[in-house]
């Protein structure tokens, strides 16, 4: 039971990840993503661009390229930090630390997070269909 509760945890940790990696795409392209489909989150790959990396999807016009980071608990007043962002744009690979690199991340990385700052930025591509 204990360890499906932490696997089930991990997955949570993902998820509220991914979303936050989609307002980030959201609030951080022109026009905040358009066309007539759904705007899609792509893993970011550590030594590649987002635009060779949308292009091989079928969301194929990189619109962003967001690293995103923030800090467990809740807010405890109106001007703590609570998170971290980047936008490298879509034409170089930015940070190439692997640890940045979710597919190649430690399942458990997104709980433990970096001993220096407590949490790993992750990168992710804002790909749109064309």
């Amino acid at each position: 039971m204990v360890a499906e509760r932490a696997e089930l945890d991990k997955a949570h940790a993902w998820q509220a990840l991914h979303m936050a990696a989609a307002a980030a795409c959201r609030g951080g392209t022109d026009r905040g993503g358009y066309g007539p489909w759904g705007n899609a989150v792509i893993a970011k790959e550590n030594s590649r661009s987002c635009a060779a990396i949308c292009a091989e999807t079928a969301f194929n016009n990189c619109d962003a390229d967001v690293s995103i980071s923030g800090y467990r608990g809740q807010a405890k007043s109106y001007s703590q930090r609570l998170g971290h962002y980047y936008n490298y744009g879509c034409g170089t690979a930015g940070n190439t630390n692997v640890k940045f690199d979710e597919v190649k991340a430690d399942g458990s990385d997104v709980l433990t997070g970096s001993s220096n700052t407590g949490n790993w930025y992750y990168r992710f591509c804002c790909c749109r269909k064309s």
